[in-house]
């Protein structure tokens, strides 16, 4: 049974796990969007989420705990001071998921996860066919 057990193993060992999950948010934050499976879209939500949380917060505490995750002085700096103020206002809900059609190969669900950007809406039709067109 699996009653309170979170998280998704992807047939990866702990260690290579949080690697690739942390390779995949600072990729999210380097492009603004990136194009992965639906489970490793919804799994890195939460970490991106909540590094946004301390970006937000900005002291010095929670810009040591966004290194953590990101291992990389540029990107944090970027974090603090480009991409975190934009959300001062937003209690939540930094990313935004779309499924977009399926892997060719392997049939696997594939998703795009991307910063939302304050009021502005992204149609998800227009992304889909420019990806797809990729």
């Amino acid at each position: 049974m699996r009653h309170r057990v979170s998280g998704r193993k992807f047939g990866r060992e702990k260690g290579h796990r949080d690697l690739m999950l942390k390779n995949l948010v600072v990729s999210l934050f380097e492009h603004g969007r990136i194009n992965t499976t639906v489970a490793k879209a919804k799994e890195i939500r939460g970490l991106a989420e909540r590094v946004i949380t301390y970006g937000k917060k900005g002291t010095l505490h929670h810009r040591r705990l966004a290194f953590k995750v990101l291992q990389n002085k540029t990107l944090v700096n970027k974090l603090f001071d480009e991409i975190a103020p934009g959300y001062g206002d937003r209690a939540g809900g930094y990313t935004r998921v779309l499924k977009n059609g399926y892997r060719r190969g392997d049939c696997a669900p594939m998703a795009i996860i991307e910063l939302v950007q304050g009021a502005e809406s992204t149609n998800a039709d227009d992304i889909k066919a420019e990806d797809l067109a990729k």
